[in-house]
């Protein structure tokens, strides 16, 4: 394979991941649309709701890396090199950072019962 072509990992993810990967991606489109809204709106960063985001992104990592587990033939326990421990830094990483923004977004949509 000499060439870089997007859709062969899209068929990979689809063939790994199966439905999953679609209900994956309305999540990542629903969290960047839902971010942009509330931000637009606010014109700022509310620092309680990010903080409660950010620790609910922690749980969000550990999430992607039991996901990544379920849906590879290989565990943690097979990673042995060090790139093998940088992707499982990568996805939690990538879970807590997703995780994080959907939050945050879900937050700011959902009707405050304190507010005014």
């Amino acid at each position: 394979m000499k060439d870089m072509d997007p859709f062969v990992f899209l068929v990979v993810f689809q063939e790994m991941l199966g439905p999953v990967l679609w209900l994956l991606v309305a999540l990542a489109v629903f969290g960047l649309a839902g971010f942009l809204i509330v931000v637009l709106r606010e014109g700022k960063l509310d620092s309680k709701r990010l903080v409660r985001s950010e620790l609910i992104g922690l749980l969000g990592g550990v999430l992607a890396l039991v996901l990544a587990a379920k849906f590879t033939v290989s565990g943690f326990t097979d990673a042995g090199g060090p790139v093998d421990w940088l992707l499982v830094g990568l996805i939690w990483g990538i879970g807590l950072a997703g995780t994080t923004i959907l939050a945050y977004a879900i937050q700011g949509l959902a009707p405050c019962r304190r507010c005014g």
